[in-house]
């Protein structure tokens, strides 16, 4: 294999091995920002390495193995020669030969949960807990988090840098949060999550109305959290509904990146398999037998319209129900926009318009584009169509996204017609 084959073999290994390597560093040394560097000590030595040795048989073994080595070496430096040390020490070193099966067989599922609750802690702003989650977890580059949130690639280093400072200085354990903060810990870790997956799915900004990379980063780790958090429903739920979506994106946007709105697609392009995988992790969360939350009545609704061989066989009165539901258990404004969506698609689109209608004085709705792009739909069913190219236009004003600005103007032409 050639050395630019390999480095791309790297790469590959790298993204899905990383996170394990820091996780295990983390427990060690206690010091994600320390974690990551002898992590990053352990890729580079892969890179000058294995171009001449080639590629072992268990490379992520191998990585584990000679990021560990460099722990050790740190601690030696720093003549940490504790009790923790020497069991540490005698641990990795006992042979001469590493055994690399007995380096893969570490707890590095409780490591993993380790770092997610500690990368997603309250003790960052939001912003921060999604930038070094998807570094430390998503194995994203700067540059490619910099880009998949369209911010300056300093800004995204510095909230990075910043959060791991912020981290030390609060002497943040290394730790499950204990029994009494586990449900709150939970719910900021589901919340990251979600929020990467969001904005891949439907973009606030810029040219693309999808970035399936950072999806994918996203749901990545939710897989991750499901298998170290088994029996956590709403884990298995938000895991269910980032699958359903998923298993759209192939028919979402035509030939130019134009979006293709729900109803319009092409279901022959859905990805079954990522459907079944969906269906089968929302079974796991109803096996549990605990009360659905936020995540598995949403991912409920999106199993509706996977279930739906057309557009015109979507159950609404079902999804109508799941966001009385939603609004009980997460009420928002945004879940009432969606519940109207539901109810007009349900029972015609005057019961939605009078729900709309009691958010127009929503202050969190001000500037947000889909409640005029929502009730110009509206009016446009009731024949009212003045009034529809009106909202469609102040939509389009309000979106940051190009392509769905682009639509929404394509509406407001329709109008006129």
């Amino acid at each position: 294999m050639n050395e630019p084959n390999v480095h791309r073999a790297i790469d590959g290994i790298w993204r899905i091995e990383s996170a394990k390597i820091t996780a295990s560093l983390a427990r060690m040394v206690r010091d994600v920002g320390l974690a990551e560097d002898l992590a990053q000590d352990a890729l580079i030595i892969a890179l000058e390495r294995w171009p001449q040795t080639g590629i072992p048989d268990n490379p992520g073994a191998w990585l584990m193995t000679t990021a560990k080595r460099r722990a050790i070496d740190h601690m030696r430096r720093l003549k940490l020669r504790d009790r923790k040390y020497e069991e540490l020490g005698w641990e990795i070193e006992r042979q001469h030969e590493p055994d690399w099966d007995e380096a893969l067989d570490d707890p590095v599922g409780d490591d993993l949960l380790r770092l997610i609750f500690t990368t997603c802690h309250p003790i960052l702003s939001t912003d921060a807990r999604v930038a070094l989650t998807l570094r430390l977890l998503g194995g994203l580059t700067t540059e490619e988090i910099a880009s998949a949130f369209l911010v300056p690639e300093p800004t995204i280093a510095q909230r990075i840098v910043r959060a791991k400072r912020s981290l030390a200085a609060a002497n943040v354990p290394f730790e499950l949060p204990p029994q009494a903060e586990l449900a709150e810990r939970l719910s900021s870790v589901l919340e990251v999550i979600y929020l990467m997956f969001n904005e891949g799915y439907s973009a606030s900004s810029g040219a693309s109305w999808i970035r399936p990379m950072l999806c994918s980063e996203a749901l990545r780790l939710g897989r991750i959290l499901a298998e170290i958090a088994p029996y956590e429903p709403e884990v298995h739920g938000l895991v269910a509904l980032m699958e359903i979506q998923s298993s759209r994106f192939r028919a979402r946007v035509g030939p130019s990146g134009e979006p293709i709105l729900l109803l319009d697609q092409n279901r022959s392009l859905w990805d079954h398999l990522l459907i079944r995988r969906g269906l089968a992790a929302i079974q796991r969360a109803e096996r549990l037998g605990k009360t659905f939350g936020n995540y598995l009545l949403q991912a409920s609704i999106a199993a509706c319209h996977a279930r739906a061989r057309t557009a015109s066989e979507t159950d609404w009165v079902k999804i109508s129900a799941l966001y009385d539901a939603l609004s009980q258990v997460a009420p928002s404004p945004v879940v009432e926009l969606n519940r109207a969506v539901a109810l007009s698609m349900a029972f015609g689109p005057e019961v939605g318009l009078e729900v709309i209608d009691s958010l127009m004085q929503e202050p969190s709705l001000k500037n947000y584009h889909l409640l005029p792009s929502v009730r110009g739909d509206f009016l446009m069913k009731l024949g009212r169509k003045n009034e529809a190219h009106f909202e469609f236009q102040q939509a389009a004003k309000l979106a940051g996204n190009e392509k769905e600005r682009e639509l929404l103007l394509k509406r407001a032409v329709e109008c006129d017609v």
